[in-house]
């Protein structure tokens, strides 16, 4: 990466929108939660949107949160080949549908489908909720490309 063309990191520029954005993305969270989801379910969504946005800086913090409330390797070492996995409940199945279809656009017949099946397991509430996490995931991503955040390396 060329350091004398790095972008300007958007919560420097525009703390306060930042900072908004942190309180959505909480309260969505929590709310979700409070709503049914499971943490576990919550980073998954993170996770898999991150994955599919190549968010570099995202994918470091949120495998690392799934990873400390008790999401296996083996979940994710295998969330990029969700479909052909057969360790995933059909909660996190229909979860992990929503988070690509929030994140992948525009909507097809197929990701119709897939977001009526997941609706249908999940409810219209934690549906919801699902597509909220997604959507402030993707917000999240977005920032972190535009921005260029660097990866360090965990020690």
């Amino acid at each position: 990466m060329n350091m004398s063309s790095r972008k300007p990191y958007l919560d420097k520029i525009s703390p306060d929108t930042f900072k908004a954005l942190l309180a959505l993305s909480a309260n969505v969270t929590s709310e979700a939660i409070a709503a049914g989801l499971t943490p576990e379910e919550t980073e998954l969504i993170k996770v898999r949107a991150s994955q599919i946005n190549a968010c570099a800086y995202c994918l470091n913090v949120h495998t690392a949160d799934a990873r400390k409330i008790g999401v296996s390797e083996q979940k994710l070492d295998l969330l990029a080949a969700w479909r052909e996995a057969t360790i995933f409940s059909e909660r996190e199945r229909a979860i992990i549908a929503v988070a690509e279809t929030a994140t992948r656009t525009p909507l097809t017949a197929e990701s119709h489908r897939e977001l009526d099946a997941a609706q249908e397991v999940l409810g219209d509430e934690q549906f919801a909720y699902a597509q909220w996490l997604a959507v402030t995931i993707n917000a999240f991503n977005r920032i972190s490309i535009l921005s260029e955040y660097p990866v360090r390396e965990r020690k």
